[in-house]
């Protein structure tokens, strides 16, 4: 994640990170320091969030959502 970032010359702080799978997406974001959304539209549902101790900075319940 902090390589792509070089690349596109951005900075964390201005950046999110969106994704449907907390295993990986999430998780990624995280680990970055960078603010996630999940997305439920994909793989994750809102019940399967419970299974994990990470949490995204913000649930949305689709990518749609980002807009309103």
């Amino acid at each position: 994640m902090r390589t792509a970032l070089q690349k596109v010359e951005c900075r964390r702080e201005d950046t999110i990170i969106i994704g449907d799978r907390v295993d990986t997406d999430i998780v990624a974001g995280i680990e970055a320091g960078i603010e996630t959304v999940l997305v439920l539209t994909g793989v994750t549902t809102e019940e399967g969030i419970k299974e994990f101790a990470y949490r995204a900075s913000l649930v949305l319940a689709s990518i749609a959502a980002i807009l309103e």
